[in-house]
């Protein structure tokens, strides 16, 4: 189970996936009660969990009437292994040392997260966010795999949006932040963007096997639709 919540930091996206009880988390830029609220409550819907007539609404995680009614039951929720960011712009790794912090896991980020997360210019946070300390966080270098649970997160190495673009797939679920959203594709003249880096990120999405795209703003998209946004934008730049 996926459920998205929606940020009221530039209406950025997090995504909380579910799977055998237990969590993991795509970027942080929500607040961490709201993010708290969706686990306790996609964890009453699972066999075990409380035994209630209403049922939280897996696509409406601000459904408010519910969260209030659960958002006390902290013995529902099951643990949170891991929170991956899709890059380091603000909007998207704000709130992330207080969900290591408070969920007792790692971040994953891309290796040059750390040119950006340190500096408010680059991460575009406008002097709000600077992390310097990095215990929590783990690194990636290139493409590669993670067990964590329950769950296979594959990560690859992306950029044209920042050099800290990364993508991870989960089954058949992909998560791509900033690069492609809808029917646009990321900015390119942000620090570390680049035209080059655009082309390289939209081909390896075509070529890469998944079903549902989940960008870092907006609507989640099938993989037929985002195939044929990319190959428009890379005609694009290719001219």
């Amino acid at each position: 189970m996926t459920v998205r919540v929606l940020s009221d930091i530039i209406e950025s996206n997090v995504f909380v996936c579910e799977k055998g009880g237990n969590f993991i988390i795509f970027d942080a830029g929500a607040k961490l009660d709201e993010v708290q609220k969706v686990i306790r409550n996609i964890s009453q819907t699972l066999p075990g969990g409380a035994d209630k007539k209403d049922k939280f609404d897996a696509k409406n995680p601000q459904n408010e009437a519910f969260c209030e009614k659960n958002a006390k039951n902290e013995s529902a929720a099951g643990k949170v292994l891991g929170v991956f960011l899709t890059h380091a712009h603000y909007d998207h790794a704000f709130y992330a040392l207080d969900y290591a912090k408070v969920f007792g896991c790692k971040v994953y980020a891309s290796e040059f997260a750390k040119e950006y997360l340190p500096d408010a210019g680059k991460n575009y946070s406008e002097g709000k966010l600077s992390i310097t300390d990095f215990s929590d966080f783990e690194f990636l270098h290139g493409d590669g795999r993670l067990r964590l649970g329950d769950f296979d997160v594959e990560y690859f190495a992306l950029g044209g949006h920042s050099k800290s673009d990364v993508c991870f797939r989960v089954d058949d679920e992909i998560f791509v932040g900033d690069v492609l959203i809808g029917r646009d594709m990321g900015r390119v003249d942000l620090y570390g963007g680049s035209k080059d880096g655009m082309k390289k990120s939209l081909q390896k999405l075509v070529d890469l096997k998944y079903s549902i795209m989940h960008s870092g703003h907006g609507e989640d998209n099938t993989k037929f639709s985002q195939d044929k946004v990319a190959k428009l934008w890379l005609r694009f730049l290719n001219r």
